[in-house]
């Protein structure tokens, strides 16, 4: 029997999960038989995953229309979340936002707006569900970094800021909340092939390939796969690491 359905059974709520690597790791999550939560920004999208997971996997799930960006939105989202699914026990922070501004067009809204939702949503969340967390034994908490957090990249000051940021936030969260047996870790990927992504893939052909050790773009599923062993009692002596799912592209030399 795959040890991962020894995972704990409570609900994971999911942000980001309507697309891209959210989507990914709710569809891993509810295979092993977990409710899921999507909470996103597109409504529809939401909603229409959660309904395709539940038929599926034959488990309670219910997507959230909510924009993480406004911190009064969370309160009642995480209400309806414990009416329809109960507590959560995990929480993986997928959403996110690329602002390819660079250094002379950052203006103050986009970098607020950026790291908002990429790195200060993930705090709050985590403060809003420490009663849920603490209520479930073996709960875990993932955030979504990212290889930016550590390679230069001009094109993108904020979200690399934000990336950064929430490897620190991990770390400090880990620390306050290993008492309670509760672990926070993070997973960077490297150039995974998402609707983020695919635009600038299209216009520059092949170059991120050449840098990548195993020579192609991730897919989210394999991110997905290093999320969902993260929440599960099989990483239960993993905590305030981070996680590269890169192809060996961080070590490249090429």
């Amino acid at each position: 029997m795959n040890s991962l359905l020894n995972s704990p059974a409570s609900p994971v709520l999911v942000t980001g999960g309507a697309s891209g690597i959210g989507e990914a790791s709710a569809a891993a999550l509810a295979a092993v038989g977990r409710p899921v939560a999507i909470w996103d920004l597109q409504a529809d999208k939401a909603q229409a995953v959660a309904a395709r997971l539940a038929e599926e996997h034959g488990v309670p799930c219910v997507g959230i229309a909510i924009d993480l960006c406004d911190p009064a939105a969370i309160a009642p989202a995480l209400q309806r979340t414990r009416a329809e699914l109960g507590a959560p026990g995990g929480l993986v922070h997928a959403a996110g936002m690329v602002d390819q501004s660079g250094l002379e067009q950052l203006t103050v809204a986009g970098w607020d707006r950026v790291l908002d939702l990429n790195l200060r949503a993930m705090a709050l969340l985590v403060q809003a569900m420490l009663p849920d967390l603490r209520a479930n034994p073996g709960s875990a908490v993932v955030g979504i970094a990212s290889i930016n957090a550590t390679l230069g990249n001009g094109l993108i000051p904020a979200y690399s800021a934000s990336k950064g940021g929430l490897l620190s936030l991990v770390r400090s969260l880990a620390d306050a909340l290993g008492a309670d047996g509760i672990r926070v870790n993070s997973v960077s990927p490297g150039q995974i092939f998402t609707p983020m992504i695919a635009p600038i893939v299209a216009a520059n052909p092949g170059v991120f390939e050449r840098r990548i050790l195993l020579g192609r773009l991730g897919r989210a599923e394999e991110v997905a796969r290093v999320v969902r062993f993260l929440l599960s009692d099989e990483a239960s002596y993993i905590n305030a690491a981070e996680i590269l799912v890169d192809g060996g592209n961080i070590s490249s030399q090429r």
